[in-house]
């Protein structure tokens, strides 16, 4: 009922005897409905939750104290995650666990690097999480986990992890999957166990082929990461192959490699966007043409964004992102983050932002060195740009910033080597 409706029904002759009376009566419903609709009109203002930008992983530091409220509407839950991210020579029994502080797990979802799914069991309480086997070795998996606190609110946490391998042996962790569908900056990378020392020859024993036939070539970055590229994009509709005989191959004195595998991919359309750090635009160009200009909030002046190609090299429909992790130090930690790709390992994201002043997008830049997209809480509303750009972006897809007053992010911040000439990426073959 509306509060003028409400006040019409305090008065109706139904609910009296007698004029006076009733006219008193009258006058003190009237009342208290004018009351009452004020109050609610007062209470119903609020305010909107637009978006800022993200760190190097962030949040907007200019945001008012009602905007900072609102973001912290988020899960008590705090999930855990054993080991933790990016742990490696993780042992294959009882070295993985997950728990939840403060809430319960409404699922866990751990799966290896083919897609394989790993078997395991919520707690009867909801307190934690274990599979029911050992791990296999070598094999780098993949955790997402969610839970809710007594509110009901949600919390999501992602971490990643490699198991051991039996001694005197070497393999390398891709990051492609058989059969998926990238976007054309996608850069071939491995990260293999243990330093390689014999790199001539373990190179010679990968091979990364296009068709259409195109050069691609290794570059090492240092002793245990190798990435591929062509000299230009992949060309749209390209087929790939990675092809790993290093089955015997010896890495390092007394160190033999063991794997010998073809990964096939093929690269989708082309999609490439424009970041203008100053413009407070990203500018989105499908096969050349322009798909969509939408109104962004990159890096503030005391935490600008990188400047240079980067490539998305993750996507979390939902993430947090703790400013401890990428030091700033208790300056925030957002446990939702909506429709967040990675573009650096040091935790550059384009992603969307519920949080932010209304006016930030297209107008000012405000965060911790993220490109940040105007978007909805808890990533359900498809009509957002957030949610619009991460439904049309593939890993692989690039994202350039132009114009930002930094320097040009490291080739090897994420799968960035498009920002080496390539007679320098040819050199590190």
């Amino acid at each position: 009922m509306k509060p003028e409706q409400a006040a019409a029904a305090a008065i109706r002759p139904s609910a009296v005897r007698g004029r006076n009376r009733g006219a008193a009566r009258g006058a003190l419903a009237l009342l208290l409905g004018l009351l009452l609709a004020l109050v609610t009109a007062c209470s119903s203002g609020g305010s909107k939750s637009s978006d800022a930008s993200g760190d190097k992983g962030g949040a907007d530091k200019g945001a008012s104290q009602a905007d900072k409220a609102a973001a912290q509407k988020t899960s008590d839950a705090v999930i855990s995650i054993t080991p933790k991210d990016g742990a490696s020579n993780v042992p294959t029994r009882d070295a993985l666990k997950v728990t939840v502080a403060k809430g319960k797990l409404t699922s866990v979802k751990v799966t290896s690097e083919s897609g394989a799914a790993v078997a395991g069991a919520l707690a009867a309480d909801g307190s934690s999480w274990t599979p029911a086997d050992s791990l296999n070795t070598g094999v780098k998996y993949r955790v997402e986990a969610h839970a809710k606190d007594a509110k009901n609110l949600e919390a999501v946490e992602n971490a990643t992890f490699t198991t051991l391998t039996p001694a005197n042996t070497f393999i390398g962790y891709f990051n492609t999957e058989q059969g998926q569908t990238y976007g054309v900056g996608m850069i071939v990378s491995l990260r293999f166990n243990k330093p390689i020392a014999n790199r001539k020859d373990v190179l010679g024993h990968i091979k990364v082929t296009a068709n259409p036939a195109v050069d691609v070539v290794g570059h090492w970055v240092d002793g245990q990461r190798l990435d591929f590229r062509p000299k230009d994009y992949w060309a749209p509709g390209t087929q790939v192959t990675l092809g790993l005989r290093l089955n015997g191959v010896q890495g390092s004195p007394g160190v033999y490699g063991v794997q010998s595998k073809d990964v096939k991919f093929s690269i989708g359309r082309s999609q490439v966007s424009l970041v203008d750090a100053e413009k407070h635009t990203m500018t989105v160009r499908k096969n050349g043409a322009v798909l969509r200009t939408i109104p962004i909030s990159a890096g503030s002046p005391q935490n600008t964004t990188y400047n240079g190609r980067m490539v998305i090299s993750e996507k979390y429909t939902e993430t947090r992102m703790n400013g401890d992790s990428v030091g700033f130090k208790g300056e925030y930690d957002i446990k939702d983050v909506p429709h967040a790709m990675r573009l650096t390992t040091s935790g550059t994201f384009v992603h969307g932002n519920y949080w932010g002043r209304p006016g930030i997008f297209g107008a000012e830049n405000t965060s911790h060195g993220c490109v940040g997209l105007r978007d909805a809480k808890g990533a359900k509303d498809p009509g957002t740009p957030g949610a619009w750009f991460f439904s049309h972006s593939l890993i692989g897809d690039v994202v350039e910033v132009v114009h930002s007053h930094d320097r040009t992010v490291d080739p090897f911040n994420g799968i960035n080597g498009w920002n080496m000439d390539w007679s320098q990426w040819t050199a590190g073959s």
